[in-house]
């Protein structure tokens, strides 16, 4: 492939990431402007947000086998094609129940698309060092997207109708499909194998139903029985999911790559950094608009910095993993995560922005030096056949993680803030002690993986990740 065709493709790339991460937060500012106009109830409108990740979350392992075995160009424009229709509806939905079918259906278009991103990125650029670059804009613009999304949504659902936050994919949406059909090559797995339909299904589920008991639990009440049973099925399902995998030859997941220490080890420290970034996210919003009295759009606007200083730190972050190795990139990025919580958690009640900042840039460059690396290396130790497959492991553990640093963060937060009200406390003075407490366990758990990642990731310095060979796990009976 010429290295314009490389580079186009990198372009589709990141528009199809843009678009999709930006549905996953840019609807939250705008959804008073969509009750009004639609009339909706109040479970409505928690489906409108919920769907699409609910979606999205649940089929990111499917997407990601199926660009494997049938071609990651052909279900990437695919899924893009499902993403800017679906787009198309919700923009002129009118009523709630169109809106939400809507939303599920950007879910289904994300997940068929989104996965393989890395594993088309890894395919494209079999030279390590352009491969760093382009994963660095492709962690540069995941960043910007997730911050942005609040902002995005604020600015056009107060100038023009709300549709507009949908309508915009849909130009951008047929831009990248343009783009992918005239520069991507078609890339799968080089020996074909059959469908894990039981595969399939089981980690559907799974996710399916964690990440519902996780967006839900809140409102219903965590020992529920929908919310207890959500679990249930998730674990029971989860167990089904490791027994088919070990036992068919041709599984969805190939659990032996977990064997691998650096995928497994960047697995997990990509679990710690979402945990930790969506609580951020979240809660910081919440303090700024309940204690700071900022408007949403304000609040929304304020993550900017931080999102600037992850993009522009992202590209730079392969030259120091080169220089430090990935372990020790991506260890300091985790431990300037865990100082801009830690700082965060210090500004009071009658803090500013300006407060936040020091805080924020830790945050934003720790992000863009953690984010990079870690992709660069969980795709990159893998043998390209099971890119895909890798990229969605990836994906869904960022997903679900975020999910689950919300709810946690979210719970240790009421939960102290209900006692202090008890005592007595204003519920100002509740929340905010409440919510600095709680980013401070955030950021004991976040260091985790600072150990995690120099144990797991070292490799020797100036040296690229390279591919292993999957260790062989024998199916059972």
């Amino acid at each position: 492939m010429s290295s314009r065709r490389r580079w186009w493709t990198l372009v589709g790339v990141a528009l199809a990431t843009f678009m999709t991460f930006l549905d996953n937060n840019v609807v939250n500012v705008a959804l008073p402007s969509i009750q009004r106009e639609l009339h909706l109830s109040l479970s409505g409108l928690e489906w409108i947000v919920s769907s699409y990740i609910l979606v999205f979350s649940g089929l990111m392992l499917v997407g990601g086998r199926l660009a494997d075995v049938f071609g990651r160009r052909r279900l990437f424009v695919a899924g893009i094609a499902v993403f800017t229709g679906a787009s198309l509806l919700a923009g002129l939905a009118g009523s709630e129940e169109v809106l939400v079918f809507a939303r599920v259906l950007q879910g289904i278009g994300a997940a068929a698309s989104i996965p393989s991103t890395l594993a088309i990125i890894s395919s494209t650029f079999p030279d390590p060092k352009e491969r760093s670059r382009a994963v660095g804009v492709w962690s540069a613009v995941s960043a910007l997207a997730l911050a942005l999304g609040p902002f995005t949504g604020g600015f056009v659902s107060e100038r023009w109708d709300w549709g507009w936050i949908f309508l915009i994919n849909v130009p951008v949406g047929a831009v990248t499909i343009a783009i992918m059909l005239a520069a991507m090559q078609e890339s799968r797995e080089t020996v074909r194998r059959r469908l894990d339909l039981p595969g399939l299904v089981a980690s559907a589920v799974t996710l399916f139903s964690v990440t519902y008991a996780l967006i839900e639990g809140h409102n219903r009440g965590w020992t529920s029985g929908l919310i207890l049973g959500s679990f249930a099925l998730a674990a029971v399902a989860g167990v089904a999911f490791v027994l088919i995998e070990r036992r068919t030859t041709d599984p969805m997941v190939d659990l032996s790559m977990f064997r691998i220490r650096i995928f497994s080890g960047g697995t997990g420290a990509m679990i710690l950094w979402g945990f930790g970034v969506m609580g951020v996210y979240f809660f910081t919003a919440m303090y700024l608009q309940n204690v700071l009295g900022f408007s949403p759009t304000e609040a929304g606007a304020a993550f900017v910095p931080m999102a600037l200083m992850m993009a522009a730190t992202a590209p730079v972050a392969a030259v120091v993993a080169r220089r430090l190795g990935t372990h020790v990139t991506v260890a300091l990025g985790l431990a300037l995560n865990v100082a801009g919580l830690v700082m965060v958690s210090f500004v009071g009640e009658h803090g500013h922005f300006m407060d936040l900042m020091p805080a924020f840039v830790a945050f934003g460059v720790g992000s863009g030096l953690t984010m990079m690396p870690l992709n660069d290396a969980i795709i990159s130790v893998l043998p390209e056949g099971r890119a895909g497959t890798a990229s969605a492991v990836m994906n869904a553990a960022r997903e679900v993680s975020g999910l689950l640093g919300v709810t946690i963060v979210g719970a240790i937060l009421t939960t102290r803030q209900a006692s202090l009200v008890r005592g007595g406390a204003t519920p100002v003075h509740a929340f905010l002690s409440g919510y600095q407490f709680a980013l401070l366990v955030a950021a004991a758990i976040v260091f985790v993986g600072v150990p995690l990642s120099l144990y797991t990731l070292r490799t020797k310095r100036g040296t690229p990740v390279v591919a292993e060979p999957v260790p062989v796990l024998e199916p059972v009976g």
